[in-house]
């Protein structure tokens, strides 16, 4: 070890602190893993959520933000000759024990500049471009840690639960998200169900209650169909892995069945989960209830 740089147990370390600190949902499924996963895991979700940061850093000016995604990009491109970051050291070491394919977090910066740059979704197909760029990707990055013996087969289905829970967290943050100035879901969509998403003086939406309803229950089916595709991929993981990923998904899918029963409340709240109900999904997947 450079005598400058971080051990490769340390840098472990802080990128489970990441995890615990910062991962929420993710955190329940990455604790179901063997340590050596469970390590290799979260460096990956460590490296993602620095990308995620910048990207959401609505402080700085988008050049900068836009600098560092750059900057970034760059480093990931040897992440070994950094030894004085911790993130990087963890990543490097568990990509050379775990095919882990580092060149697709060159996609998940693409998706961040999109945002950076503030870029709308014309339709579903546009869309679901940035949704493989943000979350896909995760998902073929996590499949590298867990492993399969068809990853020809495998990687699509890692790609599309990525792609489901990712259209589940835009249903989630449409009014944070649009207090950002940011609008996900389709123009398209919104034009289909009469809706424009504005809010008054006070707050509070414009578009008539019935047809906020018929759009979010409609991109939730969507959403769905995502899941009902990206499932298909526990079969074809060890015990624990799919463990770890019917947890992340089981609660995210919680989430949407929330978001569908209610729409207009999650139009006006951040729907969430309790502690011990993600601690029950969790449960239910190491018994293997997720298949």
């Amino acid at each position: 070890m450079d005598e400058a740089g971080v051990g490769t147990a340390g840098a472990y370390r802080h990128c489970e602190d990441v995890v615990r600190s910062q991962a929420r949902n993710f955190a329940y499924g990455i604790r179901l893993l063997p340590a050596p996963k469970r390590r290799a895991l979260s460096a990956v979700y460590a490296f993602a959520r620095r990308i995620d940061d910048i990207g959401d850093d609505h402080e700085a000016p988008a050049p900068e933000r836009l600098a560092k995604l750059a900057d970034e990009r760059a480093r990931l491109a040897d992440p070994g000759a950094h030894p004085s970051d911790p993130v990087l050291v963890a990543l490097a070491d568990a990509a050379r024990r775990r095919p882990i394919p580092l060149d697709a977090f060159g996609e998940l910066i693409d998706g961040c500049e999109a945002d950076v740059r503030g870029a709308g979704y014309d339709t579903f197909d546009d869309l679901l471009w940035y949704c493989r760029c943000v979350a896909g990707t995760v998902g073929r990055l996590s499949l590298g840690v867990f492993g399969t013996s068809d990853p020809g087969t495998a990687a699509p289905r890692a790609d599309a639960l990525g792609v489901a829970l990712q259209l589940t967290n835009i249903l989630r943050d449409v009014k944070e998200d649009g207090a950002n100035g940011r609008v996900y879901l389709p123009a398209k969509d919104l034009a289909r169900f009469g809706c424009t998403l504005h809010r008054d003086d006070s707050g509070r939406l414009t578009d008539p209650p019935e047809r906020l309803v018929s759009l979010v229950r409609f991109e939730a089916t969507r959403a769905e169909e995502w899941y009902g595709t990206g499932l298909k991929l526990l079969p074809m993981l060890d015990r624990r892995s799919a463990a770890c990923t019917g947890a992340m998904a089981g609660i995210y899918r919680r989430l949407l069945k929330r978001i569908t029963a209610d729409p207009l409340a999650a139009l006006e709240t951040r729907t969430s989960l309790p502690a011990w109900e993600k601690a029950a999904v969790s449960a239910k997947a190491m018994a293997g209830m997720h298949r």
